[in-house]
């Protein structure tokens, strides 16, 4: 199992406890938030790496926050990598996940901008594990900002 581990990129996000499961062929990397093992992916790597980060690091409560987030547009079903609720459930942040050989460009933003279209979240963030984009999202205007950082939890205005 340690074969495909070390052939991963090291991300720029914390350690955290990693579980693997399956076998060389096929790893698997357990998902705290669906609470099973999924098959380990670079995309995986950078996503359980980061939900760690906003859960160990920002403060973020797990049970407010969940993974492959299913949204249907007419006949077509997208998935969002990850969605944060405040209480009432309503989403508040959308993330999306991509593999650290991956470049964030526009196309990315994009991406995330059609699931905002769906849930209307306050912030959007985008990640290849390397490199972190968070904006917050102001519809009085349609405007955004980029913020300089991962907002704590408590930073979010709950």
């Amino acid at each position: 199992m340690a074969y495909k581990v070390n052939k991963m990129i090291r991300l720029n996000l914390p350690n955290f406890e990693i579980k693997l499961s399956g076998t060389r062929e096929h790893p698997q990397i357990f998902d705290i938030l669906r609470r099973r093992y999924v098959a380990l992916t670079p995309e995986e790597w950078v996503r359980q790496h980061f939900v760690h980060f906003l859960i160990d690091d920002k403060g973020y409560p797990a049970a407010l926050l969940a993974n492959e987030v299913r949204l249907q547009v007419g006949e077509k079903t997208l998935r969002a990598d990850s969605v944060l609720y405040d209480r009432g459930l309503r989403p508040r942040m959308i993330v999306e996940y991509k593999a650290p050989t991956v470049t964030i460009t526009q196309k990315v933003f994009d991406q995330i901008s059609i699931y905002n279209m769906l849930l209307h979240v306050d912030f959007l963030v985008v990640s290849n594990g390397l490199n972190h984009y968070c904006c917050r999202m102001n519809y009085a205007d349609n405007s955004y900002t980029f913020l300089e950082d991962i907002p704590c939890y408590e930073e979010l205005g709950n």
